[in-house]
């Protein structure tokens, strides 16, 4: 299936972090309403045709700070060569490296170090993820920051009100081609924008409340909740109505493909569905 533009309709929220006054939230409710999960191993495709197996790992992941390192330091320490493919070219330090002058994952044959591929016994995928399930663990405690972010983005911007004040803006978004920078629309597949993705059991704000919590704080999480099941209630009764003009601009494009490939009654396809802060890291790929 085609990638909607980059360009669609959005709703966004504002309100302030109850855990700082200082700081406010600005969130695209499209995107954290929409329907997108990882399909890596169910339909990914792969950001380079010539590498289909590789996911978004294909490049390796750059590190934002000190503590992004040392917490994927910790996780490499307690991985075996039964859950990581590249477990003896990855020791003594030797899984990371320079590029730029910025530290980065090592890349290994053409992918991150960390991607275990396909025919490997513990199974292809990333060892540090998989690391994560199997010990129970939320996988953004042990990936580097880049990586389990993905595909949402959170940037940085400071307001300046005509009185003179300001407040920091925190702007939680679809991390899409552009996240990446130029060379972002250069990728041969892309996610987050395909309706192919577009098939998760439970909307965003949902499927990744882990992700959400680090990035947001639980007090703006659970402000971020409120706001969104508002907004599933809106696009419920815009369905009901029969308003379909209004569908576009309340619902993600790549998740009415979906469900319309999917066939799923329209009626039934806005209904929520039951489920599942510190200071700005700045990832390589957010510049």
């Amino acid at each position: 299936m085609p990638e909607t533009p980059l360009d669609i309709a959005r709703t966004w929220v504002e309100f302030t972090d109850p855990a700082d006054p200082a700081q406010r939230f600005r969130c695209d409710v499209t995107w954290l309403t929409s329907s997108w999960t990882c399909i890596y191993g169910s339909g990914c495709h792969g950001i380079y045709a010539d590498r289909p197996s590789d996911g978004c790992c294909t490049l390796g992941a750059h590190f934002t700070d000190k503590d992004d390192v040392q917490r994927v330091k910790r996780a490499v320490a307690g991985l075996g060569p039964d859950e990581w493919q590249m477990h003896d070219l990855g020791q003594d330090g030797k899984w990371t490296e320079k590029e730029d002058g910025d530290l980065k994952t090592r890349v290994v044959d053409g992918a991150c170090i960390f991607l275990n591929r396909p025919g490997f016994p513990a199974g292809d995928g990333c060892a540090l993820h998989q690391h994560a399930v199997r010990r129970g663990l939320e996988p953004h405690t042990v990936k580097p920051d880049v990586c389990w972010q993905l595909p949402i983005r959170r940037t940085y911007r400071t307001v300046e009100l005509p009185d003179e004040s300001s407040y920091l803006e925190v702007s939680i978004s679809e991390y899409d081609r552009r996240g990446w920078g130029p060379g972002g629309h250069d990728l041969d597949w892309y996610c987050s924008g395909n309706p192919e993705a577009h098939v998760g059991k439970e909307p965003v704000y949902r499927s990744n409340r882990g992700e959400l919590v680090e990035l947001m704080g639980q007090a703006a999480y659970d402000e971020l909740v409120v706001r969104c099941e508002a907004h599933l209630a809106v696009v419920k009764a815009a369905r009901s109505k029969g308003s379909r003009t209004l569908l576009p601009l309340l619902v993600h494009p790549a998740t009415l493909q979906a469900q319309a490939a999917a066939g799923e009654p329209r009626a039934k396809a806005g209904k929520a569905a039951s489920g599942k802060a510190g200071k700005p890291p700045k990832a390589k790929r957010d510049k």
